[in-house]
């Protein structure tokens, strides 16, 4: 629900004039849902919604759609035809110096890059400096409350479960039969997750031998699947990224990634890099945990960046090939800021209230080691790491399981 008092006091802290939020035909999803306008309210015509520093808000609306913005405060100007939207726009930012809108400079970031070129050019004419609202909507859209960080630790204990699960199913399978379908081992990990009454938006990647090499292995062989040989032996090496959250309202995820090898002892070309790895990972999580000690402003960027070093360091740097962490919330892949400054620039700060995963990956032909955490910063600016403890070496699924 859209909170004027906290919107003005977000605007004042950043020293802002004034928040423009726009949106036509739901191409601003993020306007939509800090304003609570639901997809099957999403209209044809465009609007415009300006929050000031201080004062009221002030709404445009098309004649044919003038009641879009009645839910929330502010005077209503209606318009019909183009001249009277562009009138109508000038009015809205006039004595305004710095106006905040879901623009990325250079389109830097296309996560927040929800205006067309063309509004932004319509408002700068009126001599207004059009700043990222990244930071803003992150506040209102990505930062929990009390009762979802809650709901975050109870389901990392049963993500964190799921991987037992999953490394016995490898081991039984192995004993039992000779090997077991890595489309099993996510059955069971499902079975798990549904047990648990978790819900997931989409089913755990379970990738053995090379398929580990591949970030966005699709699991199986087939219509879905992208593997070719998908029966996990004795002397595999397996990868296993999962995610879920209970199915209640506004529960968030946990999202995790492991490594294990099907024997009693890990050969050493798999620990070498995933010793490697796991120092990145550490890295990242340092870094955080470094500049909320220190009261230092950090941003996403930054944390990617730590975590990027200490691969290169090793040689490795071409073969991690993505970004350190995304922002998790009511979606896997939440709106505040991501871990990244190889896909995109990412600017906006890392804020008190958000978590977001620090995954490093090396991805080799033969097979890759990600290691994945979540990351929870929360109001007081302590640093939590969640979903059990780090994995610290190669789990040898025969030797524990």
């Amino acid at each position: 629900m859209f909170n004027l008092d906290a919107t003005q006091a977000a605007l004042k802290e950043f020293g802002w004039d004034g928040w423009l939020l726009y949106d036509f035909r739901g191409n601003n999803l993020l306007a939509c849902r800090l304003l609570s306008i639901a997809e099957e309210a999403v209209g044809s015509r465009r609007w415009f919604y300006v929050v000031p520093a201080e004062g009221q808000p002030h709404k445009l609306v098309h004649r044919i759609e003038s009641g879009v913005l009645d839910h929330l405060p502010g005077e209503k100007t209606v318009y019909l035809h183009w001249r009277e939207l562009e009138a109508g726009v000038a009015a809205l930012v006039e004595g305004f110096s710095t106006v905040a809108m879901e623009y990325s400079p250079r389109a830097g970031n296309p996560y927040v890059a929800r205006v067309d070129a063309g509004t932004v050019d319509l408002v700068r004419e009126q001599d207004a400096e059009v700043v990222s609202s990244g930071d803003l909507i992150q506040q209102f859209e990505a930062t929990w409350d009390d009762e979802q960080w809650q709901m975050h630790q109870e389901v990392s204990v049963h993500t964190n479960a799921a991987f037992d699960v999953a490394w016995r199913a490898i081991a039984a399978g192995v004993r039992e039969q000779g090997g077991i379908e890595e489309l099993a081992v996510r059955a069971a990990i499902m079975e798990h997750f549904a047990a648990h009454n978790m819900t997931t938006y989409h089913p755990p990647i379970v990738a053995r031998g090379p398929h580990s090499g591949q970030p966005h292995y699709e699991t199986g062989m087939g219509e879905t699947g992208t593997g070719d040989d998908t029966l996990i032996r004795e002397h595999d090496f397996v990868l296993i990224d999962l995610w879920a959250k209970f199915d209640r309202p506004r529960a968030v995820y946990s999202d995790l990634t492991r490594v294990g090898y099907v024997g009693k002892t890990v050969p050493e070309e798999y620990s070498k890099i995933f010793d490697i790895v796991a120092a990145a990972r550490d890295a990242g999580i340092a870094s955080v945990e470094n500049a909320f000690s220190t009261g230092r402003v950090l941003t996403g960027g930054e944390v990617d960046d730590a975590t990027r070093a200490v691969i290169e360091k090793a040689g490795y740097g071409p073969y991690f090939t993505h970004r350190t962490g995304h922002s998790i919330g009511q979606e896997t892949h939440g709106n505040g800021a991501n871990m990244d400054n190889l896909e995109t620039r990412e600017e906006r700060r890392v804020l008190p209230g958000t978590c977001f995963s620090i995954e490093p990956g090396i991805y080799l032909p033969e097979f890759g080691v990600r290691s994945e955490v979540d990351v929870f910063v929360d109001r007081t600016g302590t640093v939590h790491v969640t979903g059990g403890e780090r994995q610290t070496e190669v789990l040898r699924i025969l030797a524990e399981f």
